[in-house]
Formats: C-alpha cells, structure tokens, sequence
C-alpha cells in the first residue's frame, strides 16, 4: 500500500502565525490547559476527530504535530476538522521539536516552518484542505487492511476477556444502585454537547444515574449536573470533578495495574478498580449491565467502522463485543441534536403572549373582585400624579 505524500504549501501563500507555545505528548492532557491564542504542539499519529474536536473549542491558533497527523493507515477524521476551521496545521516537524521549544515560549509559524524568535526550529509540511482530501484518498486505500487487523484485535480480546463479556467476572462491587434504573454515559466524543443538550428533558423526567467516563464526568459538570459515578483512567478528568462526590471506579490494566489510582488517593477521594483490557466507555457500559440497569444511554460514544478506526486504538474491538453484549438494553444517542431540535419561532411566542394577555383581560373583565382591585389601583396611581404635579407647581 502506498503511503500518502503530504504536499507541502509555499510560504507567502500560508501566512505566518504568531502565539506561545503548549507541548504535550498526550494531545488529551493537553487541552486541559490550552487557551485561545496558543500554539499547541502535539505528538499525535493519526489524528483522530475527538482530538482535532478538543483543540478547536479551545481556541488554539495552530498546530504543529511531531508526527504525520495522517499516515496512510487508514482515513482518521481530525486533519479535516483543523482545516475546515480554519486553524493551521504543521504536520511531522519531528520529535526534536519537543527539546528545542518550552512551555511558553513565543512561537511563530511560517508556512511549514517553526520559528522561536529569530532561530529555526523545526519544518514541516503545512497543510490545507487540498493536501488533506489527497492524503485520504491514499488512505481509503488502507482499508482492507486495517479491517483484518480489526477483526484479529476483535477475537484476541474475546479470547483473554470471555469471562467478562459473557459471566461479568471481574465487574467490582459499587455503591451506586444501579438495579432497575436507567444510565446515562456521556464520554467526551462526538457531538456530545449538542446531544447532551436535547436529553435535558430526559434527564428532568427519568433521573438517570450519571456516569461519566473520564472528561465526560466534566462534561455533565459543564451542562449543570452532578454525576454519580466517574469511570476511566482518570487522565482527562479535573480534580474539581473527582472531588464533587461522585463515586468513582478507576480503569486497570489486565494485571491489576492503575496508574490512575495514584492521583486518586492523592486526592483523597475513594475509589475501586476494573481490571480489563476493554476502553473505559466499554467498562461502564458492562458495568451499567452486569449491575442490572433496566436501559442505557450513550453519548459520545463510538459507533460506527469509521469511528472505531479514528480513534486508532486496537482496543477498540472491545467496543464492538460490548455492544453485542449489551445491545438489548442500549440506546444510542448519537445524532439525537440532529434528529430532533426544538425550535420556538418568534411568532410562536408573541402569539403565546398576546393569548396570555387577553385570557388575563378576560378574566378580570369577569370578575367583581378585579374591577374593585383595579379601582384601587386607579385611584392610586390618580394620587400619585397629583402629588408629583404640586412638586412642580
């Protein structure tokens, strides 16, 4: 398979772009502390969607990626959502980008060529919306491909993870009740906001038990709820957040390994662990089951091929047994916001206004206790002139 060649724009056509750097090998931790304006510096094969998603709602004024944001592999989303908002994209400038540029330093983009100062740092091929429609043509080509190590991921995962999957062995034990109750998982992924947004009404009338997988525990802070439970890693989501009460599952490799035990007990904040090598929306999703949740809810989550290629991740196979697995009780709420949007025209309202207003004269026209209240008020108001025109007088 031939890997796709990523053209490179001349200089005087790309414009330069000013702004302090950001660096973070980790392109998730590093929108937690991005603001507008700033040049963030990614270490990121293969961008995917959720990412390029994070780093436009922060507002950066560009992009300068270590390595190739697409490869070839496959055709991940992120380059295209950079481009079509408008925010430049310097792609495989290289690893030593990282030890020649610090945090905060003044960085200036020429083109595809990274400048501190007067010092050239690093160069790299700038992209547009013409480099980056060729780049996935080339890797469409690597569908088939991918598709076959996706399929190989998919039985290794059934094979180590069988009693998971079909016994719930390995699910921990946890406060929240979650028998008979309905679940919302909400994981920082596409479109969450906007689907968030529609389920309010769902929200108001059935109560759900929260979960938040990771940035999605953020998620549902940013949208006015408190979640009842944080399930992931706990890479991605605040320490506001895991402090707010919530009960919390933290998401261990196979062995037993947690890294994100550690900041957790740091934090003072109790915690059990989920050993398995699924993602953290699986474990929650496997969780809500195994604990009898009578249905589950999911935004943000990954649904489809194209997704589960995007996000780039072998682990990804998991997703799709998961969803085997808990099909009967899921509802994906993917799309919701464009689905359904409910819209009030102006007109609606001043109709419901004036309608408001004449049931409101109608009734007091009607009413013997009204006309003596508006006598009243009459006769107040006459007083009140009076005494405002022997001031002038």
């Amino acid at each position: 398979m031939r890997l796709p060649t990523l053209r490179r724009n001349r200089t005087a056509e790309a414009g330069a772009v000013t702004g302090p750097a950001r660096l973070d090998r980790r392109t998730k931790r590093l929108t937690g502390r991005l603001r507008p304006g700033d040049i963030a510096i990614i270490d990121h094969l293969d961008l995917d969607r959720v990412a390029a998603d994070s780093l436009v709602s922060c507002g950066v004024a560009a992009v300068v990626n270590a390595k190739p944001s697409i490869s070839g592999r496959y055709p991940n989303l992120g380059p295209e959502v950079l481009v079509a908002a408008g925010i430049p994209l310097v792609d495989d400038v290289g690893e030593d980008v990282f030890r020649r540029i610090r945090e905060g330093d003044p960085v200036r983009i020429d083109g595809g060529t990274v400048f501190v100062g007067d010092d050239k740092i690093a160069t790299g091929a700038r992209q547009d919306a013409e480099t980056v429609t060729a780049a996935m043509a080339d890797a469409r080509e690597g569908l088939s491909v991918q598709l076959e190590a996706f399929a190989g991921n998919t039985m290794e995962y059934l094979r180590r993870e069988r009693d998971l999957l079909l016994d719930g062995v390995g699910v921990p034990e946890v406060a929240t009740r979650l028998a008979g109750r309905h679940c919302l998982i909400v994981v920082r992924g596409y479109d969450y906001k906007a689907d968030l947004d529609v389920l309010r009404p769902y929200i108001r009338e059935f109560k759900p038990v929260l979960i938040g997988v990771d940035g999605g525990a953020d998620a549902l802070v940013e949208a006015g709820y408190t979640p009842d439970m944080i399930v992931g890693d706990m890479d991605s989501v605040s320490d506001d957040v895991l402090r707010c009460g919530a009960e919390v599952v933290v998401h261990a490799y196979a062995d037993g390994r947690a890294p994100g035990l550690a900041r957790v007990e740091r934090l003072g904040v109790p915690a059990v662990t989920f050993p398995a090598a699924a993602t953290s929306e699986d474990l929650a999703m496997l969780l809500a089951d195994e604990k009898g949740s009578s249905l589950i809810v999911a935004v943000g989550t990954h649904a489809t091929l194209v997704e589960f290629l995007d996000k780039g991740r072998g682990g990804m196979a998991s997703t799709f047994l998961t969803r085997l697995k808990v099909g009967g009780k899921l509802v994906d709420a993917k799309g919701v916001s464009r689905l359904y949007r409910q819209n009030i025209s102006t007109s609606s309202l001043l109709l419901l206004v004036l309608a408001a207003i004449a049931a409101l004269a109608a009734a007091v026209a009607v009413s013997t206790i009204s006309r003596s209240y508006l006598q009243v008020l009459a006769e107040w108001w006459d007083n009140l002139l009076f005494q405002v025109q022997r001031l002038f007088s």
